[in-house]
């Protein structure tokens, strides 16, 4: 038998050169000449947007680690207001104070929908006075990674910012060619919306050498590369070394939170933690760092959101390896550069309820800051005491339920406001997932966890209950007034598997936010 009808046998082709059109003929210039000809470099943003195939209706998305100096939001739906977009869904990450011309995008029809983490500022003011049509949608990043990756999110465009990237697309968070204008470190957030988005598109103000690696983004993924003259503003992005709190109180809470992890069983040579970035839950690294050196132990991982005070404890060997879904300072976001055991991960990998390999369900202890906490331990991080929205889901219950246990800091009062009521006023992470309450007042365990009341005890830890804070802080502040809600629905607080929790309503003083 020939080659002819072997493949005929078989059902493929035989083989000719040039015979199949979807392979790019061989290349033989020099890589220099080919970099500088490559067709994934737009002549413009809107050349880009052009080339996209976007149209009316759409989903586009945009990641978050640019914080409050991000540029490439505001940018992106400028340039498709003046193009003449409606209607389209916007899926950030999440949304911050710099983002408050989208207020005037929702009023004019190009955004219709908002899909997020977290949102901040006059937006958010807006959004809780009932500026839109459609309620806001809240994911934790978990949720956001599941949904986009099961196709309930699915992107259409993502536009992505980087503070490098080579000309085939390879984006990072840094660059290893001098110092670059911006640093972010880790783009786990974007990973997500680069895999799968229908089309992507870079936004750099630094284009280096190829290959750019290690990469936080890989070419593969990515259609099209705009070289704009910034990103972002570095001040804002990136601080220096985030500063330890030196208010009482909260070193108060931190060390007691330390005592917790340090007496609960769940501290052994090997065990894993992650900390927040702020206040008492980051203090609680600086008190559990010398309990780790007098008792020999050594983390086998943090992850999350790293810090600079992660990082000196990993260089200092008490931290073995750092999983890094996003960088909160310079110290991070450079040792996420120079560390060969500091890890980027995506919002998958770190979270997605779905997967029983998520990184979350591999933690021995979460420490979690709170706005509000309720007798039945469900917590609340997302809306203010009067109502309007002030944050961000984030990672808080997927983190609160993967690990083994879940210890929530917060201050009994802030100023006048009790910390500790009979119900919050936004469910975000439900109390079967809260372990351990921890307040400068005192120390309550959840009930649904007496193994952990019983190590606290034999270890004479002096614990209480949380109905006694609730009582103490309403003693001291009065029986807080209810609020007075409007008619509309404004937000949809989804849990991390895509089941709806709670609703945000409308503020009855709404119309003085807008």
């Amino acid at each position: 038998m020939n080659l002819n009808d072997i493949a005929r046998q078989y059902g493929c082709s035989v083989f000719s050169p040039g015979m199949n059109p979807a392979i790019p003929a061989k290349d033989i210039s020099p890589l220099s000449q080919r970099q500088k000809s490559q067709v994934k470099i737009a002549s413009s943003l809107r050349g880009a947007i052009q080339r996209s195939g976007l149209r009316d209706g759409m989903t586009i998305s945009f990641h978050h680690h640019f914080r409050n100096g991000d540029f490439v939001i505001n940018m992106v739906l400028d340039e498709l207001q003046r193009m003449g977009f409606k209607d389209l869904y916007l899926a950030a990450s999440s949304l911050n104070e710099i983002h408050e011309p989208i207020i005037g995008y929702i009023q004019s029809g190009l955004i219709r929908q908002i899909d997020t983490s977290g949102c901040r500022g006059r937006l958010a003011e807006a959004i809780s006075a009932g500026i839109m049509d459609n309620p806001v949608i809240f994911r934790s990043h978990g949720g956001r990674a599941a949904a986009i990756a099961d196709g309930r999110l699915k992107i259409d465009v993502a536009f992505l910012g980087a503070p490098s990237c080579d000309s085939f697309g390879n984006a990072n968070g840094y660059t290893r060619e001098g110092s670059g204008k911006t640093i972010c470190g880790s783009l786990g957030y974007a990973r997500m919306d680069a895999q799968y988005a229908k089309h992507v598109i870079i936004i750099t103000d630094n284009i280096v050498n190829y290959p750019n690696v290690p990469f936080g983004i890989n070419q593969r993924y990515v259609d099209q590369i705009v070289v704009v003259d910034s990103i972002g503003d570095p001040e804002k992005i990136m601080s220096g070394a985030t500063r330890f709190t030196k208010k009482p109180q909260d070193l108060l809470i931190a060390q007691k939170a330390a005592s917790v992890i340090v007496k609960s069983g769940y501290f052994y040579d090997g065990f894993s933690l992650q900390t927040g970035s702020g206040g008492s839950s980051l203090a609680v690294t600086r008190f559990l760092r010398q309990y780790m050196i007098d008792q020999n132990v050594k983390a086998s991982f943090a992850m999350g959101g790293i810090t600079g005070a992660m990082v000196a404890l990993h260089e200092e060997g008490l931290i073995k390896r750092l999983l890094d879904v996003q960088s909160f300072d310079l110290d991070a976001a450079n040792s996420l550069k120079n560390n060969r055991f500091h890890q980027q991960i995506d919002a998958d990998y770190y979270a997605n309820p779905f997967k029983t390999g998520s990184v979350v369900n591999q933690l021995d202890v979460v420490v979690l800051s709170a706005l509000e906490v309720d007798v039945d331990f469900n917590v609340n991080v997302l809306t203010g005491s009067d109502g309007v929205i002030m944050g961000a889901i984030g990672g808080h219950p997927d983190t609160a339920a993967g690990a083994a246990l879940s210890i929530i800091v917060c201050p009994l009062l802030r100023g006048r406001i009790p910390s500790i009521l009979k119900h919050v006023n936004t469910i975000v992470t439900p109390g079967c997932d809260v372990d351990v309450v921890v307040t400068d007042q005192g120390i309550a365990v959840n009930p649904r966890r007496p193994d952990v009341e019983k190590a606290l005890r034999d270890n004479h830890m002096e614990l209480t209950d949380i109905h006694k804070l609730q009582a103490m802080a309403e003693s001291l502040t009065g029986e807080p007034e209810s609020l007075e809600w409007g008619p509309r629905t404004v937000a949809l607080v989804t849990y991390r598997d895509g089941s709806l929790i709670d609703i945000i309503k409308s503020i009855s003083q709404g119309e003085d936010l807008v």
